[in-house]
């Protein structure tokens, strides 16, 4: 069965951005780009909620890679999607729960708090990989929303960057 990481770039108080999804705090580096190269490797699906896919697209990144498949959660998206992306509008749930059954890499859950929480309460997200940046925002786009439910977690691997930045991915201890 293929694995679902969630996670992504988050501030020491757990937003992913700032309630108008701008990212410029994030303190990119050589070692977070190490990381992240590494990741793509073992991956081949990515998905994200609508609101995590829009502003994608206004930073430019809204398309799919090739060999890379994109889902789009949302009843509501009323754009056609980049190339490589399908939209999906049935239960999230049960539709990565077929996705995770089918030949392939690892699947990437990138940003989306709340298609997170969703997936969390089915019980379908494997790990949780984070690099977490050394500021505290205050406010901004959740990574887990305040609905969420308590979830153990293992330490698989920690690595702290030059620039402050530490990494960190957590197995989902059932």
């Amino acid at each position: 069965m293929r694995t679902v990481t969630y996670g992504g770039a988050v501030s020491l108080d757990g937003y992913l951005a700032r309630a108008d999804h701008a990212v410029d705090w994030l303190m990119w580096c050589d070692e977070a780009a190490a990381v992240t190269t590494g990741y793509w490797t073992t991956v081949d699906t990515v998905l994200m909620g609508r609101k995590t896919y829009e502003a994608a697209v206004r930073n430019g990144m809204g398309g799919s890679s090739p060999g890379m498949a994109g889902y789009v959660f949302s009843r509501t998206l009323a754009e056609d999607p980049a190339a490589g992306v399908t939209v999906v509008r049935e239960d999230a749930a049960e539709y990565v729960r077929g996705l995770k059954e089918q030949d392939g890499k690892g699947i990437c859950l990138m940003g989306g708090g709340e298609l997170a929480g969703v997936l969390f309460a089915a019980g379908l997200i494997d790990e949780v990989g984070l690099n977490v940046h050394p500021v505290l925002l205050g406010s901004g786009v959740p990574a887990f929303p305040p609905s969420f439910r308590q979830t153990d977690l293992e330490l698989k691997e920690c690595r702290p960057f030059r620039n402050g930045c530490v990494y960190v991915i957590y197995r989902v201890r059932r």
